[in-house]
């Protein structure tokens, strides 16, 4: 059921400056030293009311379901069975990724962050009532890993065969995430 008229999406997406950082294993988060870490700064342009709503339906009308609406947890945890976006649409909130030795990134409303599967990640400061729409690949249901020892195994084993996105989660078919990732798969 389509509840954002197709012309609210259309005008939210923004072109976007995209920053990427490869996150290598650490020896207790596995990170994903293939595939980057992708932040859309400022990729969509939100209204004041029903932010969270559009950025859910862009994120759906590209493929990467299973949304929900909230902040980051405050401890270090990655995902082995599926890819992650995260769409900020109230607030700020800088965020770590990679670990605690990792990048602390200050994500705001608007910008979108793709994380691999492996990539740990955690908020550090939250501000403004920080809200953010997180969402996954269509067919790809997230686990939970807090960087334990005796998850690691299946763990990497669940990242090295999870297969990667069809769609960008903001831009569809022909989106960044497409010739960023599969460049840096083939390495």
């Amino acid at each position: 059921m389509m509840l954002v008229d197709n012309h609210d999406k259309i005008k939210a997406i923004q072109h976007v400056n995209i920053v990427r950082h490869t996150l290598a294993d650490d020896g207790q988060f596995p990170n994903n030293g293939l595939l980057p870490l992708l932040v859309y700064v400022q990729a969509l342009e939100l209204p004041q009311h029903g932010a969270g709503l559009i950025v859910e339906e862009i994120f759906e009308s590209n493929g990467w379901t299973n949304a929900w609406q909230d902040g980051i947890y405050s401890y270090h945890h990655y995902h082995s069975t599926a890819h992650e976006v995260l769409g900020i649409f109230q607030g700020s909130a800088r965020i770590q990724f990679g670990g605690p030795n990792g990048t602390a990134l200050l994500l705001e409303k608007g910008d979108v962050v793709v994380i691999p599967a492996g990539v740990a990640h955690k908020s550090i400061d939250v501000y403004d009532d920080f809200l953010c729409i997180g969402a996954y690949p269509k067919g790809q249901e997230y686990d939970m890993n807090y960087g334990h020892d005796q998850e690691r195994e299946k763990a990497i084993e669940n990242i090295r065969k999870l297969s990667l996105p069809l769609t960008d989660p903001v831009y569809g078919d022909d989106g960044p995430l497409q010739s960023s990732w599969k460049k840096s798969a083939r390495v």
